[in-house]
């Protein structure tokens, strides 16, 4: 059996430069995990099929399970990164503001993607935010305060405390979801009333 080869890595996570021995096999996930103990980033699947290891790689959401950190060629940002120092991100405060937050495990990749989305797109439709988080699996809420959290994000940017009550006074909302029966819709602020 050969000796597994040990590379020394340079990355720029969350804005600090890393220098981490590890091994050459070992994955993003890994390394954030065990190297940097940057433990934000669930190792769910190890397969890409779950999600919960998203972070953005250059602007890009990637699945850090299926990534060689050797391979990693840009700046990289995991939830820990997300807000600033003592704030939260837009995507943050929407989330928690949404009640879009149960159990947490898949919390960080769902937020990583909506902030890479939105880095992308800045109004996306209902469409492009299901198609951003199709990668992530969350077994608790049924998606749809995620989703609506998401589009408040958009809706309002870095405003969400305003957006947010101003949503609560207009109680507007609309069903982005044709099966979903009255009373189980998705909140579209500004978008007409509930169906």
């Amino acid at each position: 059996m050969r000796p597994k080869k040990t590379v020394l890595l340079t990355l720029l996570v969350n804005g600090q430069r890393h220098e981490v021995a590890a091994p050459q096999h070992h994955t993003l996930c890994e390394v954030l995990r065990d190297k940097l103990r940057l433990t934000g980033t669930k190792q769910g699947c190890d397969k890409g099929d779950c999600g919960a290891c998203t972070v953005l790689v250059g602007g890009q959401a990637v699945l850090s399970c299926l990534t060689l950190a050797c391979a990693v060629d840009g700046p990289v940002t995991t939830i820990e990164g997300l807000g600033g120092r003592g704030t939260l991100d837009p995507v943050q405060d929407a989330f928690d503001k949404c009640g879009a937050l149960q159990c947490g495990f898949c919390q960080p990749g769902m937020m990583i993607s909506a902030r890479g989305l939105l880095d992308e797109n800045p109004t996306p439709t209902i469409d492009e935010i299901r198609n951003a988080l199709s990668g992530n699996l969350c077994r608790c809420t049924g998606y749809t305060k995620i989703l609506e959290a998401v589009l408040l994000a958009a809706a309002h940017g870095n405003d969400v405390d305003q957006s947010y009550n101003d949503m609560r006074r207009d109680r507007v909302a609309v069903s982005a979801f044709p099966d979903v029966p009255p009373g189980g819709g998705l909140l579209i602020i500004g978008q007409g009333k509930s169906q």
